[in-house]
């Protein structure tokens, strides 16, 4: 480490919980999205809006406050995007119509700027071999959302869903003045390198890998983050089991895939970012294939008796396909920011809050594309389908760029050869 380890480890505990309750906030309408769509009567694609309304602002927000941590100190910048969030949860039990809450909800947004801010904090305390553990041990934060999962409905059962916003909005404040504690302040190293022209920051979004990096994180992110917000309702609709049972197993799949994060950060580390992702992808392409096939009946034409067939991925299968597609999201999303770090260790404000948007548009954009799809074409496992579609979209642009590489290596090493050839 490049700076004590006491003073590491604490800035990591500290910012790790910052995220964790902030991603809480961030995820709250998986939760109460279900009880508001109820109570308005949504449709799947109003429902969708719904759910991506936080996801939108907090998409568009991640890129520039991505530039103010390479100016701003990191830790403040965090202190006071939690407390600007605090007054619209506690205005939250008085909105009742739909267009008050898709504003609540671009309000709400804010809270999932802090991943970028939290990544440009911890960042420099670490040594380039120790990025991997590290960002994943901060990306488990993820885990907020299962804190949402289990905590929003036991408040609800107890002291009623207006109750929800308040408490959350005084947890959030708690965690500013926790943070504002004890998160070690950043080093003069820190700060030294926010004197440098603002084009320095920028210059790297020129270049397409940037882009393509993006791409990566829009799945293994954005369609956790879709996911995460989607299962309730969707495990109500297809299977009909309780709104607690619903919650239970959507918690069961965020856990799982938060928890495994910092074990990617490490798998990265020690075998590669990209050997890592490219499992993922498989991982969670022959996931997809079985998830999008919709419920089917099928009769037989035989020679005494007709043979009637009934296909359909039960709750059970559903599922244990859902937990390993959390787990190869988690591995992925740790390996991204690996990446990323291996590529501009001085940009991870500018470049990975440009990655961090991408992926978060996807949180956004992916509940939407869900509902839409579903209420064209009327099948629940549309949502599986589509996602299907865009993983092919990121394997394919994954397979082009290793074989452009290839051919660029053989050639630089032709050239070389001839070179020594002829002297």
């Amino acid at each position: 480490m490049q700076y004590t380890d006491k003073l590491a480890s604490r800035a990591l505990m500290a910012a790790t919980a910052m995220f964790a309750a902030n991603f809480s906030v961030w995820t709250l309408y998986a939760v109460l999205g279900v009880s508001i769509g109820d109570q308005l009567r949504l449709s799947a694609t109003e429902f969708g809006v719904l759910l991506a309304a936080p996801m939108l602002s907090g998409a568009l927000l991640r890129f520039p406050l991505g530039l103010l941590v390479e100016r701003f100190s990191a830790k403040k910048l965090i202190v006071l995007q939690m407390i600007l969030v605090v007054p619209i949860l506690v205005l939250l039990p008085h909105i009742r119509s739909y267009s008050g809450y898709l504003l609540a909800g671009l309000w709400l947004g804010i809270s999932g700027t802090s991943f970028v801010a939290g990544i440009r904090y911890i960042s420099p305390w670490f040594e380039g071999r120790q990025q991997g553990t590290a960002m994943g041990i901060f990306g488990a934060g993820n885990a907020g959302a299962a804190i949402t999962l289990a905590l929003s409905p036991a408040i609800e059962n107890w002291l009623g869903q207006d109750m929800i916003g308040p408490l959350y909005g005084a947890g959030l404040f708690v965690m500013a003045i926790l943070f504002a504690l004890t998160a070690p302040e950043e080093t003069r190293y820190m700060r030294s390198r926010r004197r440098t022209e603002f084009d320095f920051h920028l210059r790297p979004l020129r270049e397409l890998r940037v882009w393509r990096f993006g791409l990566y994180y829009y799945f293994v992110f954005g369609s956790f983050l879709a996911l995460l917000l989607w299962l309730p309702q969707y495990y109500l609709d297809v299977y009909g089991v309780s709104t607690q049972k619903a919650m239970a197993l959507t918690l069961l799949f965020v856990a799982v895939s938060s928890s495994v994060r910092a074990l990617g950060g490490w798998f990265a580390d020690r075998y590669g970012a990209r050997a890592v992702n490219w499992s993922v992808f498989w991982t969670c392409l022959v996931c997809l294939f079985f998830l999008s096939y919709p419920p089917t009946s099928m009769t037989i034409h035989g020679v005494a008796r007709d043979v009637h067939l009934n296909i359909e991925v039960g709750i059970e299968l559903f599922t244990l396909l859902i937990l390993v597609i959390g787990i190869a999201q988690g591995f992925g999303r740790a390996a991204v920011y690996k990446i990323v770090y291996d590529k501009y260790p001085q940009h991870m404000g500018s470049v990975g809050g440009t990655v961090a948007t991408i992926g978060a548009l996807g949180g956004f954009s992916l509940p939407v594309l869900f509902g839409m799809a579903q209420d064209i074409v009327g099948i629940h496992s549309a949502a599986f389908m589509l996602l299907y579609g865009v993983l092919a979209v990121c394997m394919l642009v994954m397979y082009l760029t290793v074989q452009r590489e290839r051919v660029q290596q053989r050639v630089q090493f032709a050239e070389q050869h001839n070179f020594l050839l002829d002297e």
